[in-house]
């Protein structure tokens, strides 16, 4: 197999994990009341920590999942729960408005575990099992450069819709999301009962 082949099948499942569509109205909805260079800031904040926890999870993913004894299918379920309350509250709750809490929202929950979250990771796993580890990072590096350049369109996407779309949509994204994490739940309790 070519390195362009290992690429290109490293890097359309990580595309659909990362999902940049449906991250993009939670970050228009987190960035809205915040600053130009507070935005800005998000945005790279957001793609750093994603890489970094990406990348890490791909080379320790393993080694931590046989240190403390748990499988795949228990980290789906985990992440999947994670991304449901978080889901169920934005929903219900919303964002808060201060410039401050904002600001900090970059690392968490958009870099993790928004962009890195549980398919995202599991996802990198099992194709750098299969792939190899540098056409994984490669096409981390190509779908977070996405992410980033969409969040940089952010402004240009609200003049478009308005901020009264924004946020409808931001409440979409994460009625989609509260469905990905119940699939990513219901998938891994199937493999668990499948493996006994």
């Amino acid at each position: 197999m070519s390195n362009f082949e290992a690429f290109f099948l490293t890097f359309i499942p990580i595309l659909v994990a990362i999902n940049i569509p449906g991250v993009l109205p939670i970050y228009i909805s987190i960035s809205e009341p915040l600053k130009k260079s507070q935005k800005r800031t998000i945005a790279i904040q957001s793609v750093i920590t994603a890489f970094i926890v990406s990348v890490g999870f791909v080379f320790l993913g393993q080694v931590i999942f046989n240190a403390l004894r748990i499988q795949v299918e228990d980290f789906m379920i985990g992440g999947g729960v994670l991304l449901l309350v978080i889901s169920i509250i934005e929903i219900v709750a919303g964002r808060p408005k201060s410039d401050q809490q904002g600001a900090e929202f970059g690392a968490v929950p958009l870099g993790t575990p928004l962009l890195a979250g549980p398919a995202t990771l599991t996802t990198a796993l099992i194709l750098a099992g299969s792939y190899g580890y540098l056409p994984v990072i490669l096409s981390l590096v190509l779908v977070l450069f996405l992410a980033w350049l969409s969040f940089t369109w952010a402004e240009f996407i609200i003049r478009i819709i308005g901020h009264n779309g924004a946020r409808a949509m931001a409440k979409v994204a994460y009625l989609f999301l509260a469905a990905i994490a119940v699939h990513l739940i219901k998938s891994g309790v199937f493999k668990v009962i499948g493996s006994k």
